[in-house]
């Protein structure tokens, strides 16, 4: 007996030390309804509980169809981002975080190639100015080809809908426009904010003024909202919400799918890339899709889509069930 009890009582402290750990994470229950994480829905399926009130898009993935030919590229510039790639229509060009460039290789398939249907490399030409070494191919897992930029897979998104549109943009925290050298687009440094800078006037302290108004934000900070207060943003000023139907202990999510185009994951930030934000729970969670999302007080944080502009909180009270985050990650106004 006192040998089964000694057992009994490692194997408790062992349970706890593994929960204290990963905020909750058990093994095996770090899906949605505490499922194998092998047992996860498809990232198509609508979870139980996630669409309607809760303000999640209705519908699924969009229909890729055959690989369709690139054609001629283009370096288009768009207002955002800078210079995109698109296809000789006008449609923009996306790479996946989770594909890889070296060596090149797709793992986008079934439902997903559904949302971003693949780029054929026929008959693809390079953007003016654009060396043609960057230009290359894939063999997928189906045996078919596809166009790569720089070693990365394109893909082009189901719900651009015309030339230009770049919808697919940061979607699960792991899509992004193709810069025409294969990097992700990202907004130029120079434009209009610089030349707004210079008609300001000479308001620096001299020639290091420049280096200051440049200085990156924090990953995750927090700024005053006149009406919520005290409230988690990240790098770009943009408000941080956190879902009801998540899980802290033990840590899950109820948004996959197509609630992650709405509600795109918070991405990792380093625990020296933050500023009054409590570090209490600050882990990374892995979610059953694969993605990493940060977590303040063990809870998922996302940014909502529908805010356009730093400062925007337009996800707040979503459905009665998003809110924005307060520096200890508490849900800030939301019904007692």
């Amino acid at each position: 007996m006192k040998t089964w009890g000694n057992a009994a009582l490692a194997l408790t402290a062992a349970a706890v030390l593994a929960l204290t750990t990963a905020c909750g994470q058990e093994k095996g229950e770090s899906s949605l309804g505490g499922q194998p994480a092998g047992a996860a829905k498809p990232a198509g399926a609508p979870a139980e509980n996630a669409y309607g009130s809760d303000g999640y898009p209705s519908g699924g993935y969009g229909s890729g169809g055959a690989a369709e030919p690139a054609g001629q590229l283009v370096a288009a510039d768009t207002k955002t981002l800078g210079k995109v790639v698109t296809d000789s229509k006008g449609f923009t060009l996306y790479r996946f975080d989770k594909d890889s460039a070296d060596p090149p290789r797709a793992t986008c398939e079934g439902t997903c190639a559904d949302a971003w249907p693949v780029v054929s490399p026929s008959g693809a030409k390079p953007p003016a100015g654009v060396d043609p070494a960057l230009l290359g191919e894939v063999t997928r897992a189906d045996g078919s080809k596809q166009l790569t930029l720089d070693g990365w897979p394109m893909y082009r998104y189901a719900k651009d809908t015309k030339p230009g549109d770049i919808n697919g943009q940061g979607v699960g925290g792991t899509w992004f426009a193709a810069a025409p050298d294969g990097k992700k687009a990202a907004p130029a440094s120079g434009g209009a904010a610089e030349e707004g800078a210079e008609e300001e006037g000479a308001e620096g302290e001299g020639a290091g003024g420049g280096d200051d108004s440049t200085e990156e934000a924090a990953g995750l900070s927090v700024r005053k909202d006149p009406e919520l207060g005290d409230i988690v943003v990240d790098s770009r000023g943009m408000t941080v919400y956190r879902f009801k139907k998540d899980s802290a202990w033990p840590m899950k999510t109820a948004c996959v799918g197509p609630c992650l185009e709405k509600w795109p994951v918070v991405a990792p930030v380093d625990k020296n890339d933050t500023e009054g934000i409590s570090t209490k729970g600050y882990v990374t969670f892995s979610r059953p899709d694969g993605i990493k999302q940060q977590t303040i007080d063990c809870w998922p944080l996302y940014t909502f889509a529908g805010d356009k502009a730093p400062g925007d909180t337009n996800g707040q009270g979503v459905g009665g069930t998003w809110y924005a985050v307060s520096p200890k990650g508490k849900l800030v106004g939301a019904p007692k």
